[in-house]
């Protein structure tokens, strides 16, 4: 602990954002540069407590307190060093993250938490800046072939750990670009791709093979899989989004977020897009469904298209300000929050059904909703509370029900969970079938990126047994 009176001397900073009135006019990250002097005064505000609930926070496993007290003493090479040895893209989860450690952080129990996140994206940051991280290339090849299906986190971070172990890793990729959400799904005011394609650059020159347009089950055949790869990672995520079926849901201007959000990402990375293809709120009234990131997604890329207004809709109440009675530390704190995007404008509005949706010559013009109320949980319609709204697109922000089972997983023939996700061992992550392995959010179901990533990370670990007998893999 470098500094023992930091956490009491020290307030929490955050790193300031940009003004609105700027960061609108494009497609950048919100965040400015945080100024050294200040990082390494919050990184002292750790306590470097005896039983450091950030741990139990993080998936990862993160070793929190030691890079904390690392950056705070200015020794940066060994900081990375530390961070490096449980998460494989500290600058993927110090941007896009919702740190659940921070939620664990025992100095959160009476004040605010350390800056955990912040230090975190720092740390990486000035690795690649300094030239630290260079590519890893393995000394020796076991000549074991492995096919990981999905290049989001989990099938990224499994190909990095495969690759390190010596196994010859190929990633399919159904998209026409590595990094699945990560590339398609996070707008580039979250995270700029080229944050993205640098480390996509060097697990290239580590030996991985990524294959784009390649749709397992459908134009690329899983006896080709079968036949070539010692082993398999399913790793394609949760894609099956959840759907709205009301009254006029078929109108035309209603879309699902991953309609809408991946055709402004092609577009930022100089893809042209007919107009007649592209999806966008330009001089619209936008009506989101969905309080959640994606739906903040949403908000904040609507308003960089121009939209005329946009209001967001949650059906669940409204969050308190602060942490409930049955909502304790250490477990995530289910408060209201602002994010960058709902800073830029537009309405939330909570507890709201919607019920249906009317139109015009085909296309969508108004919503109409009641509003709701719970009691011993349970929701009802409050009476004569319904409304309409104008609405010329509707973006469907609600979440995702599991991996799409058309295709891949039908012809491999993988038991599936209750919840319809893939079924796996839990200690070894291998499905049903033999030599079949899965990941993240396919066999999770939708969660954070620092899980896909823990998943991604066991999975390889578990998958080189499997191939060896044995493993070194963390």
């Amino acid at each position: 602990m470098g500094n023992p009176t930091g956490f009491f001397e020290i307030v929490r900073v955050t790193p300031e954002r940009r003004p609105v009135t700027e960061r609108l006019q494009d497609w950048k990250e919100v965040y400015k540069d945080f100024p050294e002097d200040k990082l390494r005064a919050q990184a002292s505000r750790c306590m470097d407590c005896g039983v450091p609930f950030c741990h139990q926070g993080c998936p990862l496993g993160n070793i929190i307190p030691d890079w904390n007290d690392l950056v705070y003493r200015d020794r940066w090479q060994e900081a990375i060093a530390r961070l490096l040895a449980t998460n494989n893209f500290p600058e993927f989860t110090g941007r896009i993250c919702p740190a659940p450690c921070e939620g664990s952080c025992v100095l959160g129990i009476n004040a605010d938490p350390v800056t955990i996140k912040q230090v975190e994206v720092s740390i990486i940051d000035r690795a690649f800046h300094e030239g630290w991280i260079k590519a890893q290339i393995p000394a020796v090849r076991t000549g074991k072939h492995v096919a990981v299906v999905g290049s989001g986190p989990a099938g990224l971070a499994a190909a990095a750990q495969l690759n390190q172990a010596g196994h010859l890793v190929t990633v399919f990729e159904r998209a026409d670009r590595i990094g699945g959400l990560l590339r398609y799904g996070i707008p580039e005011f979250k995270m700029e791709k080229s944050v993205l394609n640098r480390r996509l650059s060097l697990m290239i020159t580590e030996g991985i093979r990524f294959r784009t347009n390649a749709n397992v089950g459908v134009n690329v055949s899983i006896d080709e899989l079968k036949n070539h790869f010692d082993a398999i990672l399913l790793a394609g995520g949760a894609t099956a989004p959840r759907d709205l079926p009301v009254p006029g849901r078929d109108l035309d201007g209603i879309h699902f977020a991953m309609q809408y959000l991946p055709l402004q990402n092609k577009r930022c990375e100089g893809d042209e897009i007919p107009d007649r293809e592209f999806i966008t709120a330009k001089d619209k009234h936008v009506v989101i469904i969905g309080g959640g990131d994606t739906g903040a997604d949403c908000l904040g890329t609507a308003h960089r298209q121009g939209a005329k207004s946009v209001v967001q809709f949650e059906l669940l109440p409204k969050p308190p300000a602060e942490r409930a009675p049955d909502n304790p530390w250490p477990n995530w704190p289910n408060i209201f929050r602002t994010s960058s995007a709902h800073e830029e404008g537009g309405t939330r509005e909570y507890a709201v059904l919607t019920k249906s949706f009317s139109g015009r010559d085909g296309r969508v013009v108004k919503l109409h909703a009641v509003r709701v109320e719970f009691a011993d949980r349970q929701m009802r319609e409050i009476p004569g509370s319904d409304f309409e709204l104008n609405a010329d697109m509707v973006l469907l922000a609600m979440g995702f029900l599991g991996p799409e089972k058309n295709g891949m997983l039908d012809q491999l023939g993988v038991k599936l969970t209750e919840r319809g996700n893939v079924a796996t061992d839990p200690a070894t992550k291998m499905t049903s079938v033999p030599g079949v392995f899965a990941a993240g959010d396919m066999s999770r179901g939708q969660s954070l990126v620092v899980w896909a990533i823990r998943e991604g990370r066991v999975a390889a670990r578990e998958m080189d047994r499997f191939l060896m007998g044995s493993t070194e893999l963390p």
